[in-house]
């Protein structure tokens, strides 16, 4: 079976060392829904328009990857590395990103609903009228995340949640070091 762009691996099971050289490779349009892809390094990768729902990309390295309107809903991206990644008008619905690591990433026009960024480091990323129902914690880094978002946002304790909208969000945001207007 092939994508508009020749690549389609529904419920593949590969790991790290089956993906080879696939760093800087172009996937666009790729069809990788329920894949298994844990610690797959795809640092710079094109997946413009790829179907990644369900994928499994545990550990995976997408460092600079342009995930530009990618859908990754109900993807697990625990301890994945997605540094400087371009997610514009992406689609993240139901998205495990526990401890991953999204510095300098750019969220522009995408949808973060439900998406769990408990233990994940936003240093630097960039929001811009974002939905942003997400879950995060006290380990949780915002240090110089900038943009704009529309909440609430669900902060988790040992104790439960409690949901943080309007100002009170930007103000947790600005007292660990961002900067981010909270539209309504």
């Amino acid at each position: 079976m092939a994508s508009r762009r020749g690549y389609a691996w529904p419920r593949c099971r590969r790991d790290r060392s089956q993906w080879g050289g696939s760093s800087g490779r172009d996937f666009s349009e790729a069809w990788f829904t329920g894949a298994t892809m844990r610690e797959v390094r795809l640092a710079g990768a094109e997946l413009y328009r790829a179907d990644m729902q369900g994928a499994d990309l545990r550990g995976a390295d997408l460092t600079s990857a342009s995930l530009v309107r990618v859908n990754l809903d109900d993807a697990v991206l625990i301890g994945a590395v997605l540094d400087g990644a371009d997610l514009v008008k992406a689609s993240l619905y139901g998205v495990d990103a526990t401890d991953a690591r999204c510095r300098g990433t750019r969220f522009q026009g995408s949808s973060l609903l439900n998406v769990d960024f408990r233990g994940a480091d936003l240093t630097d990323a960039v929001v811009v009228e974002n939905s942003f129902k997400v879950r995060v914690d006290s380990r949780t880094v915002v240090k110089g995340l900038t943009g704009s978002v529309f909440g609430p946002v669900e902060f988790v304790t040992d104790a439960g949640f409690r949901e943080i909208a309007g100002q009170e969000l930007a103000r947790w945001i600005a007292e660990r070091g961002g900067r981010v207007r909270v539209l309504s």
